[in-house]
Parts: C-alpha cells; sequence; structure tokens
C-alpha cells in the first residue's frame, strides 16, 4: 500500500500538533503559541465567511478546507479556560479528538484537489495502453454539438464523398430528420467537384430526390464560393410535399419546371373571388428580362383545374402573367348594350364590351391623340357577331353626331334594320361600289368646302364646333367578298384601298368587315396598315383557334400571344375515358361563342372580350338618336352635280363605270352586261380580274374558243 506524500505530512502535522494544543494553554498561558492558533482560527472564520458569500461553486469544499484551522482554536479557547487539564483530562481528550478528526478527514490533501481526485489510497491497476487512434480529418476536436459530431461520422464512413469536411450540420426547425449540411473542401483553396445528390443521399440513406445542393454565399465571419457547399436533406419536407403541397410547392414542383407549363416563372400569390366565382393565380418570371412561355393546358393539368371547359384564362402583362381560373365560362354572360355605355366620351372612347376579369373595353369613334377620325377593322366567320358590333358601333357614331353608310354584298334582317337609324344602306356590290366612289369625291368636295369662321377649309378636327360637315364612317361589310365580284370587285378594291389611306383628313373613315385581313383577299399591304394604324381591330371567330390567332397577328403591329377563342365554351362532365368505356354519347352542353371577340389595343396588346349585346328583336331606337345624322346640303350639291347623289339601288347607268361600246360594235358577247349596264374598256371590252384559279380557267378558254 502507497501512500501519498500530502497525506503522511497532513497526518504527522495532526499527530505533533494534538499534544501542544492540550500543554500549551496550561502550563504556559501567555504563549506566543496560543496566539497563533487564534489568528489560524480567525483566518479559518474568514474563509468560511467568503467561502459563505461566494456565488462560484465549490463552497462547503472550501469550508471543509478551512475547518482544522477553526477547529484547533476552539481547542485551545477550551483549553484556557478549565481549571488544570479540565475534568477527566478534557484538554487531551479534545486535542486527540481534533488530531483523530484531521487524520480521518484530511482536508487540505484530499479536498485541496481538482476535480474532486481521490488520494492514492493503493496502487491502481494499469490497464493495458491502447493504441492511441490516428486524428481524424472528419471529426477535428473543435467544440462541434452533438448533431454535427453524428454527420460527419456518417460522412466519414461513406469515405467523405467529392474530398469533403462537414463543417456544420444544423436540424429543420420542427423536423426530426431533415437537416442542412455546411460542407467544404477538405484541402484549403480546392473547388468541390464532383458531389452529387446521390452521394449524399447513399451517406445518409436517403433517396436522391430528398437532396438538395447548393451555393454558398458569403457571409460575415464565413467564407463561400466554389470550395463550399450547402446540402438540405429534406425526406420529412418531401414526403409531406408529396401528399400536401402548398400552391407555392404545387407551382415549382409542376409548373415553374423545365418541363412544366410556364418554366422559369414563380407564384407572387393565390386569390379567391367568391363572389364572381374565380380564382386568381398572379405569376411573374424569376428572370425579369424573359418573356412568359405558358402552355395553357399544362398549366391546368398542374394545377387541377379543367382544360377544356373555357373557363380558365391567361393575360399576360410584360414579365408577370395573370391566370384566371372561373367556375362557370364567364364569356357566355350576355351584356346588353345601353346608350349610357355607347354615348362617347370627350376622348371619343365608349365602352364596347367587358373582359373575362370584368373590366370595360373601350373602343374610339374618332382618334383623339391624332385629332382625326378613326378607321375600323372588323374580322369573323358568320354568325360570329359582326354585325352586332355594327349595331352598337354605329349607334356610338351616331350618338356623337356623325354620320353612318353601310353597304353590304347580301340583303339580311339585321342590315334592313340598321337602315332605319342611318344615313343610307345598301345590300350588293354595285351600291357598296357606288358608296366608295362617293365618299372619295366627298374627299375632294369637303377639301375645297370653306369654313365659316374665316372662310377657308381646313382639315378635319373631331370635336370643333366650327367644323362645317360631320364625320362619314363608311362600312363595307363582307369586303372580301366584294372585292372578288366579276362585276365591280376592282372598282370596291381600288377605291376602298384610297379612301383608307386619304379619308382621313377629311372627316371620312372606313370600316371595312370580313373574313380575312390578308392581301390576296382583298385587303392590300398599304391598306392593313392604315387600317392597323387608326383603329382598334376587332377579330371575332374566325373557324379555328388557329385561324383567330392568325388573324389576329396580321392585324397586330407586334406579334403578342393572342388569346384563344373556342368553337364553343363547353363544360367537361365526367371521364372520357369512362364514357368510351360504357359506350355512352358526349354530353352535348356547348355554348355559342358568338360576340365573343379579340380586341387589339393601341399597344398592340389582344385582349378576349364579349361585345355589348343589341337586340334587334327589340326597338334600337333606345341606342340610336331620335334624329339620324345626315349630310350637309352644300355637300348633296356638289356629288349631285357630280352625278353621285341618287338612289345607289338603281341599275348601272351608261358610262358609270366604264366607257360605252363604240358604234358598229356587235356585241360578240365579249362585252359582259350586268345589272343593266354594259360596255367595256379599249374597244368595248372591260378588263376582267382574275381572282381565283376557275376564273383563270375561264378566261383560258375564252381566249382560245375552247
Amino acid at each position: 500500500m502507497t501512500t501519498p506524500r500530502s497525506v503522511a505530512l497532513e497526518r504527522l502535522a495532526y499527530s505533533l500538533a494534538a499534544p501542544v494544543l492540550a500543554v500549551a494553554p496550561n502550563v504556559y498561558a501567555d504563549s506566543p503559541v496560543n496566539s497563533v492558533v487564534q489568528l489560524a482560527g480567525a483566518a479559518g472564520i474568514g474563509g468560511w465567511v467568503l467561502a459563505a458569500k461566494s456565488d462560484e461553486p465549490g463552497a462547503g469544499r472550501k469550508i471543509l478546507r478551512w475547518s482544522p484551522l477553526v477547529l484547533a482554536a476552539a481547542v485551545d479557547v477550551a483549553a484556557r479556560h478549565t481549571a488544570g487539564f479540565g475534568p477527566y483530562w478534557l484538554d487531551g481528550l479534545l486535542a486527540a479528538g481534533w488530531a483523530a478528526a484531521g487524520y480521518l478527514v484530511m482536508p487540505f490533501s484530499r479536498h485541496t484537489r481538482r476535480r474532486h481526485r481521490p488520494a492514492l489510497a493503493a496502487p491502481a491497476p494499469q490497464p493495458t495502453p491502447a493504441v492511441a487512434p490516428e486524428p481524424s480529418v472528419a471529426q477535428p476536436d473543435d467544440g462541434a454539438d452533438l448533431l454535427t459530431r453524428e454527420a460527419r461520422m456518417l460522412w466519414e464512413r461513406a469515405g467523405m464523398p467529392a474530398r469533403t469536411h462537414v463543417v456544420k450540420a444544423t436540424r429543420h426547425p420542427g423536423m426530426r430528420v431533415d437537416l442542412t449540411l455546411l460542407l467544404r473542401a477538405s484541402e484549403t483553396g480546392r473547388p468541390i467537384t464532383g458531389l452529387s445528390p446521390e452521394a449524399v443521399g447513399a451517406a445518409f440513406g436517403v433517396p436522391a430526390a430528398d437532396v438538395t445542393l447548393a451555393d454558398v454565399p458569403v457571409q460575415p465571419g464565413r467564407q463561400g464560393g466554389p470550395g463550399w457547399m450547402e446540402a438540405r436533406i429534406t425526406p420529412e419536407a418531401n414526403a409531406r410535399r408529396r401528399t400536401a403541397p402548398t400552391p407555392q410547392e404545387r407551382w415549382v414542383d409542376r409548373v415553374a419546371g423545365p418541363k412544366g407549363g410556364a418554366p422559369g416563372s414563380e407564384l407572387v400569390h393565390t386569390t379567391r373571388d367568391d363572389e364572381r366565382g374565380v380564382t386568381f393565380y398572379r405569376a411573374k418570371m424569376t428572370d425579369s428580362t424573359e418573356t412568359p412561355r405558358i402552355d395553357l393546358p399544362k398549366v391546368c393539368r398542374a394545377l387541377g383545374l379543367p382544360e377544356d371547359d373555357s373557363c380558365v384564362f391567361v393575360l399576360i402583362d410584360g414579365s408577370e402573367f395573370l391566370i384566371s381560373a372561373f367556375d362557370e365560362p364567364p364569356l357566355s354572360q350576355v351584356f346588353p348594350a345601353t346608350r349610357e355605355l355607347l354615348t362617347p366620351d370627350a376622348k371619343g372612347m365608349y365602352v364596347c364590351g367587358f373582359t373575362i376579369t370584368g373590366q370595360p373595353v373601350k373602343t374610339m369613334v374618332y382618334q383623339h391623340d391624332k385629332n382625326a377620325p378613326a378607321h375600323g377593322l372588323t374580322l369573323g366567320v358568320s354568325r360570329s357577331g359582326k354585325t352586332q358590333f355594327f349595331a352598337i358601333h354605329m349607334a356610338a357614331q351616331s350618338l356623337a353626331g356623325q354620320v353612318v353608310w353601310l353597304s353590304t354584298v347580301r340583303k339580311d334582317e339585321k342590315t334592313t334594320v340598321l337602315g332605319r337609324y342611318i344615313d343610307r344602306q345598301g345590300s350588293n356590290a354595285l351600291w357598296m361600289a357606288r358608296s366608295l366612289r362617293a365618299a372619295l369625291a366627298l374627299c375632294e368636295i369637303r377639301a375645297e368646302m370653306p369654313w365659316p369662321h374665316d372662310g377657308q377649309p381646313h382639315d378635319y378636327k373631331p370635336g370643333d364646333p366650327r367644323c362645317p360637315y360631320r364625320q362619314l364612317n363608311v362600312y363595307a361589310d363582307e369586303f372580301m367578298t366584294a372585292a372578288q365580284d366579276g362585276d365591280f370587285g376592282e372598282f370596291i378594291q381600288k377605291d376602298g384601298e384610297d379612301l383608307t389611306v386619304t379619308s382621313l383628313k377629311y372627316g371620312i373613315g372606313f370600316n371595312p368587315a370580313g373574313q380575312s385581313p390578308f392581301a390576296h383577299n382583298g385587303f392590300s399591304t398599304e391598306m392593313k396598315n392604315n387600317l392597323r394604324q387608326n383603329s382598334r381591330p376587332v377579330i371575332f371567330n374566325m373557324g379555328s383557334p388557329g385561324a383567330t390567332r392568325k388573324a389576329a397577328e396580321g392585324a397586330m403591329e407586334n406579334p403578342y400571344d393572342v388569346p384563344t377563342i373556342p368553337a364553343r365554351y363547353s363544360r367537361s362532365e365526367g371521364s372520357a375515358i369512362e364514357r368510351a368505356m360504357r359506350g355512352e354519347a358526349d354530353p352535348e352542353n356547348g355554348v355559342s361563342t358568338g360576340g365573343v371577340a379579340v380586341i387589339v389595343l393601341d399597344n398592340g396588346r389582344a385582349v378576349l372580350m364579349r361585345s355589348l349585346y343589341a337586340d334587334f328583336d327589340t326597338d334600337l331606337s333606345e341606342l340610336f338618336p331620335s334624329e339620324v345624322n345626315r349630310l350637309t346640303d352644300y355637300e348633296i350639291s356638289e356629288l349631285e352635280k357630280r352625278g353621285l347623289w341618287f338612289d345607289w339601288n338603281e341599275p348601272v347607268r351608261p358610262g358609270e363605270f366604264w366607257p360605252e361600246p363604240e358604234e358598229g360594235d356587235d356585241g360578240d358577247g365579249d362585252s359582259r352586261q350586268r345589272g343593266g349596264g354594259g360596255g367595256g374598256k379599249g374597244g368595248g371590252r372591260r378588263s376582267e380580274q382574275v381572282a381565283s384559279p376557275r376564273q383563270a380557267l375561264e378566261a383560258i378558254k375564252s381566249l382560245t374558243d375552247a
């Protein structure tokens, strides 16, 4: 048994001091030994007080350390106040008890040791020395928390993928498994290369789809760059995301991806309007310099929306776009026309319809910014709503005090009704040719027509009360068909083009309508450009979404995205696959898209709208002014002088459009006479316009006498 030296010395001190404490007070009352013992006891009491007041741990150990001195002073005081050695040798017994307590407890040698190290009382068995482990690069002794140390163990077990080191592991709030790893390259100055989600997933036992790698930005107190990387391990969050994703998560996963319906976009917010029964998805491009590329069917499938019921629409504005998902087809609603909506304001604008979002759409009866009349271009197939739009547009022009002429290729009920409320109306190609020719003559007449305030002619200025004449609006319905007429098509096309180019400064607007805006169908490039720049083209259903889009792009200066107008609005009912398996017919619940049109605004943007509805079965007098606006007497007299003002339904007058045949011409059939007129150009023949392969074949047969 080996006794520590400090213990042996302390025991020796107790053994030597005990007789002194018992004898000194009785033999020498004023001995310096007593004073030293008393001073030592006072020092011990001071140590007790300091230990009791201290906030640091170990106060009890400090008190026990000072107790031998205090107890020695107490024994000395007791010995001095007893007679002799006291009854039964009390002084000796107290001194012996003090020595025995110190001998067993040993306050100084035991309780002054740090961390309560026990005194060596016996030789401890020496364990076999273990081989010191080599320092691990993955687990440096940097005081890391338990999660980081465990992550480092797993990382080292996986072979430290891509030669990287786990700097810190952070658990996600409220998650048991999800965490984020901050990684850096093991060698300073080397970039991290070759690290993949599969390597991280294998190290932590999670699928690679639940691992996301990201760059680490430079932060105060921490480096960044290629030598650092962040790995987010989120199996819990991804499990919840797959089963119950938030709108933003659904958008990122299914819409904004490279194969989604709107790649590169992000959802701003989702809004629900219960009163109107619509949900709005507002989104924008992550890169504001990019233009949205939206595949609406893909977006519908990603968001769980029906894609074939004409309830989902998209509106693009720069790098932002809005997807509106309605409970019911919004454009199947009818908006009745009223005089209040059709009355133009001070800038010549009136409400012609409403968009899918309920916003009013305006068009113009004259161009306030250009101080000129407005042309009009209306396109659409039969029964698409062109004549309905004519009615509201003519009513707005009439309410603005303007004169209206309407010509069509064939007579129908609606145009006849409109003829009661406008200046002139006719229904054949001859009438159209005469109206265009009279409008061109009015340009010459108004160019020389003096204004009353100074007696000089001036260009037309909308809204100027000094102007001696009214704005004239010439309508040519089915202009494409009329321009291909065998007798008067060449005059209609030429005069229509001239009127489009030259009439604005004389207060005359031209409003053609048809089923195509292209040159081969009667619209020359110059004519189309003038109509496009001085009107808001309105394109109704052209028979198919592709044809509608092509016609709208042909009427737009810039090829913006054009909304789609389906043939019918139909709600999807049940599954088409299940109906096919049961042999059931598809439901016939289509709603006509008549009256739905794409209007091209001044900035070139195409907007889908539902035009106002004018009921021809009722009295339209509520929409039109009480009196019909007509030309002035001066204008009529000047037209009569030129032989252009009469009943335009009369047959063709001799020499009205082409010279009369010369005398001696036997009229062998080459001079075609239609509508009561005949004759031709140059030797009694009128040049024929070849507008189709069939006409070309007939011309060849007539030349070869086949």
